[in-house]
């Protein structure tokens, strides 16, 4: 039920969409940068 309220939400607001792309963006790329750095910081 939950996907329905969230598919008619961004019906109505479909710029939500396009933040909601964003920060899956910006938050997929910090996974990667605290991985890197962890790793750097392990090897050392």
């Amino acid at each position: 039920m939950a996907e329905n309220d969230l598919t008619s939400y961004l019906a109505e607001n479909p710029r939500m969409i396009g933040v909601l792309f964003t920060i899956v963006l910006l938050l997929s790329q910090a996974g990667s940068v605290a991985g890197v750095a962890m790793t750097g910081s392990l090897g050392t």
